[in-house]
């Protein structure tokens, strides 16, 4: 019988035969600049006219060299899903790309035989493409990190044996050339090198499973093994506050001073947080299971009076923040964005995310809540007609704010807390004005409702003393759309669900004498005669950075009708007669220099950084204590983007701490109370 031919060897897989045809393109590429020399003679082939007629609309087409090292297929971009960034994680950093910019430097096949870490190529930030290949280098200098811009780096024909890890910084590496060299290993830290479409490592004498991984499934499987399996890093320095008074006048505060602290966080809905968009993470650090613990640890650990956090999904509301932080004694407001309401499939609306109010519910009444959905109101203004831009840029969102109304338990004082998550997208900068805009209009009218309620503590009628937490009537809440000028309902109209735990236990009530007893030792409930005496604490991530209208709007309370971000639309009375708020808000976190706020970011991604999220505050009731600080430097210069092992979201959690300001026609107190009402934490 015929034996036959051997069986023949498998065919190689399409990226490994591109792989080797890149190879081969790089041997090829020795002499001196070779790249620059090809890149100059394909330019003078194309005749050129005196006056040179280009479409502006075109960009540049790269030489024919990068067009052969570069994949046919560029990463899909992330813009469209991405909820909560100003630039999407995985979308290109800018970078000015005029005629008279170059980008491209080529350092190939000149005899460089030593890199110093000074070296002033690493200040080329701007560098798209580097060529250092067929030198004589035997290493490369961690510093060549500071080149985040580079989509292609070619180290090839070197005497390359390691890499240093902070390589894994270069998050925009496309194309990654180490052919030639004696490489035995790739870091894990590469594994954050999430665009990388080819990593060439032919004629290297890798370990085999390396090579042979690259080889059957492509350079993305080797990332992202190196990013699930790459040791956790070093954990950063606690956070340190940032006392904005100084002891002095922290030792001459009364001690009847009221504190009030708040934690705003955007904790990165489960649906927004995929390896597609955060590449850079390692897949079991991005699990839902994962980052809720590290979520709850930290704002169960700053034991805040309200924490107001942005994209919480139904679910996660539901199902663990509600358990875990009623358990530790916060009562809550949530809803979820509004196309929630309309969903069909209960499982997808589940997953939609929303906006969560908690507050120490030993502490603070819940008096007023309110939905503040933008379309809905911004289709009841008269002055805005329904233009095709209403239709197609704020109608058809359906973001949403809200804002509580609470008084203090023991003293009486009142404050209101406002929640916002405002649309990410900076081609919608005028949406963001309308949004804020809206959300300030809808705060100052429940101020002006809020301020019309008597006290609620301990009021006398005919000389009785009546007690508001033990028996009296409860106004736990008025309607938000109810006019201004009408009067809020008495308890009778209101659900027994709404009043507070105290006034449905069970427990044996106590005798008139102890109540009147214990009422004469606490200070008497401040009056509140103008809506601006009332404290406001306005927080979200807000998806504008210093410097935009939005800042401005908030920060000065006015802005101009022809304002850049308004994109010259029209929006009735905003862009008839600008903006204008008598709120007095102010940052939290404002700085007069250098820059504008304390905090250089909040947050951080492989292709941002910078400050989105706020804790505004009504100056005239309220004064900042401190403010939680930033994130180690040291640790962050180290770190690619988050969400990562330590930080659970894209965001980071921000805290102020502030002092009630008592109103001026009632600052007196009754001298018995001993001690300061809150808990001071830098303290």
């Amino acid at each position: 019988m015929n034996q036959g031919s051997p069986a023949s060897a498998p065919p190689l897989a399409q990226h490994w035969q591109q792989q080797l045809l890149k190879c081969e393109i790089v041997r090829q590429s020795r002499s001196p600049h070779h790249r620059a020399r090809a890149s100059a003679m394909a330019s003078r082939t194309v005749a050129k006219s005196a006056i040179p007629i280009t479409n502006p609309n075109q960009n540049p087409k790269p030489p024919p060299e990068e067009l052969l090292l570069s994949d046919s297929s560029p990463l899909a971009n992330g813009n469209a899903s991405h909820p909560s960034s100003t630039v999407a994680p995985i979308a290109e950093p800018p970078r000015p790309r005029s005629e008279t910019m170059w980008t491209s430097l080529d350092m190939g096949g000149v005899g460089i035989k030593n890199l110093p870490p000074n070296s002033g190529l690493f200040s080329f930030t701007f560098l798209a493409n580097l060529y250092l290949n067929h030198n004589g280098l035997h290493a490369i200098p961690p510093e060549i990190a500071q080149l985040r811009n580079l989509e292609l780096l070619d180290l090839s024909g070197n005497a390359l044996t390691t890499l240093p890890p902070e390589m894994g910084m270069l998050v925009s590496l496309k194309e990654f050339y180490l052919f030639d060299n004696q490489i035995m290993s790739i870091p894990p830290e590469f594994g954050t090198l999430h665009q990388l479409q080819t990593l060439g490592i032919e004629g290297n004498p890798l370990d085999s499973s390396i090579k042979n991984l690259v080889t059957k499934d492509g350079t993305p499987a080797l990332i992202a093994f190196l990013r699930d399996s790459c040791p956790v890093p070093t954990p950063p320095q606690s956070r340190a506050w940032i006392p904005l008074i100084t002891p002095a006048e922290q030792e001459a505060l009364p001690t009847s001073t009221e504190t009030i602290s708040v934690v705003c966080y955007n904790i990165l809905c489960q649906r927004a947080a995929t390896v597609r968009l955060y590449g850079y993470t390692p897949s079991w650090a991005l699990s839902w299971d994962y980052r809720r613990e590290l979520i709850l640890s930290e704002i169960l650990a700053h034991g805040a009076d309200f924490i107001c956090l942005q994209e919480v999904d139904v679910t996660s509301y539901e199902d663990y923040f509600l358990k875990h932080l009623s358990d530790a004694g916060y009562d809550s407001v949530y809803w979820p964005k509004s196309r929630a309401k309309t969903m069909s499939n209960e499982n997808e609306r589940r997953y939609v995310d929303g906006l969560a109010t908690f507050f120490r519910a030993d502490k603070y009444q819940l008096i007023e809540k309110h939905l503040i959905e933008f379309s809905a109101v911004a289709m009841q203004r008269d002055d805005f007609k329904k233009t095709e831009d209403m239709f197609n840029r704020v109608l058809g969102k359906d973001h949403i704010g809200t804002v509580c109304a609470f008084e203090n338990r023991e003293t009486g004082s009142r404050v209101m807390v406002a929640n916002v998550h405002i649309l990410w997208d900076p081609k919608f900068c005028d949406v963001k004005l309308v949004h804020v805009a809206l959300m300030v209009e809808e705060v100052e009218k429940m101020a002006e409702r809020f301020v019309k309620l008597p006290p609620r503590l301990w009021p006398e009628t005919n000389g009785n003393v009546v007690d508001g937490v033990d028996g009296i009537a409860e106004l736990s809440s008025f309607s938000s759309s109810s006019d201004p000028s009408s009067p809020p309902p008495t308890s009778s109209s209101l659900p027994s669900s709404s009043l507070p735990p105290s006034t449905l236990s069970s427990s044996p009530p106590t005798s008139p004498l102890s109540r009147l007893s214990a009422r004469r030792q606490r200070p008497k409930p401040p009056i509140y005669t103008s809506a601006s005496q009332i404290p406001l604490i306005f927080c979200g991530d807000f998806n504008s950075i210093p410097g935009s209208g939005v800042y401005d709007f908030l920060s000065t309370g006015t802005l101009k009708k022809d304002h850049p971000d308004f994109m010259g639309h029209v929006y009735g009375k905003y862009t008839g007669d600008g903006l204008k708020s008598w709120l007095g808000l102010k940052s939290a976190s404002s700085a007069s220099s250098p820059s504008p706020e304390l905090l250089p970011t909040t947050n951080y991604v492989s292709s941002f950084s910078g400050v989105l999220d706020y804790i505004w505050y009504s100056s005239s009731s309220l004064s900042v204590n401190a403010v939680l600080g930033e994130v180690d430097p040291v640790y962050i210069n180290k770190c690619v983007g988050f969400p990562n092992v330590h930080f659970p979201s894209d965001h980071i959690c921000i805290m102020a701490e502030f002092q009630v300001k008592p109103p001026k026609e009632t600052t007196a107190t009754t001298g018995k109370d001993e001690h300061r009402h809150g808990h001071s934490p830098f303290l």
